[in-house]
């Protein structure tokens, strides 16, 4: 059963003496879930394919391909947020879709970050089913689409596991997000594009240590209620 975040909040924001306007806490929460779920469901819908056509595919280079993918998962994220910003500004390519400092520059962001922990995971589950699985159903007349369903559904809970990868180094990102994103906020203290994460670190430089303290809180429930619905249908799809 779900807890409404703003009576929680509410009651901190007495409690500690919290200096949260009203709305402020949901509009931060609210552009953080949107900007990460986003960007680790455009990411998962890219990295599974491409995860299973390396998995089941032999061509020159495979081994280079996997390289590429696992070096990604390393990449630091400041320099994702300065390649995505240049790639937005009027002298990128992107520049005259006037993306800067806009919720979606930050998905892409999150996508870049969230994308090679995604594929090296679900490649590495993919592989890891037995080949007999994969025998067993052309064996019975099916299709290679047939056969890659019937890996994709033994590897679940791999699968489960690397979103929750994608989603964690997504959410938990600070330094593209602060870049392509601008922590901004409207005269009414509403977010535009601060997350949870770029609040945090703007409360404790100032030294509001109790305030990002309750985001951090805030932040930790939310990421195990995220995980805590993937890994049960992870668990769904292994246990039937």
């Amino acid at each position: 059963m779900s807890v409404p975040i703003e009576p929680v909040v509410g009651l901190l924001s007495g409690v500690f003496d919290l200096p949260f306007r009203d709305g402020y806490v949901w509009s931060v929460i609210y552009v953080s879930l949107y900007v990460s779920l986003t960007a680790v469901a455009l990411s998962t819908l890219f990295s599974v394919p491409v995860a299973v056509l390396i998995g089941f595919a032999d061509f020159p280079g495979k081994r280079f391909a996997k390289s590429v993918i696992n070096t990604g998962m390393g990449f630091p994220s400041v320099v994702v947020g300065l390649v995505v910003l240049f790639a937005v500004s009027n002298r990128g390519p992107l520049g005259p879709l006037d993306l800067v400092f806009t919720r979606e520059a930050m998905i892409m962001s999150q996508f870049v970050l969230a994308t090679p922990p995604i594929t090296a995971i679900t490649l590495a589950s993919v592989s890891g089913v037995d080949d007999g699985v994969r025998d067993a159903a052309r064996a019975l007349g099916g299709t290679r689409i047939d056969a890659a369903l019937v890996v994709l559904k033994e590897a679940r809970y791999g699968i489960a596991t690397a979103v929750l990868a994608g989603f964690g180094r997504a959410v938990s990102e600070v330094g593209s997000v602060l870049i392509v994103g601008g922590n901004i906020t409207s005269a009414d203290g509403i977010s535009k594009t601060r997350t949870l994460t770029t609040a945090i670190q703007l409360e404790a430089r100032q030294g509001q240590y109790e305030t990002a303290l309750v985001l951090g809180a805030i932040l930790v429930a939310l990421v195990l209620t995220v995980n805590a619905v993937v890994v049960h249908f992870g668990h769904g799809g292994v246990n039937r």
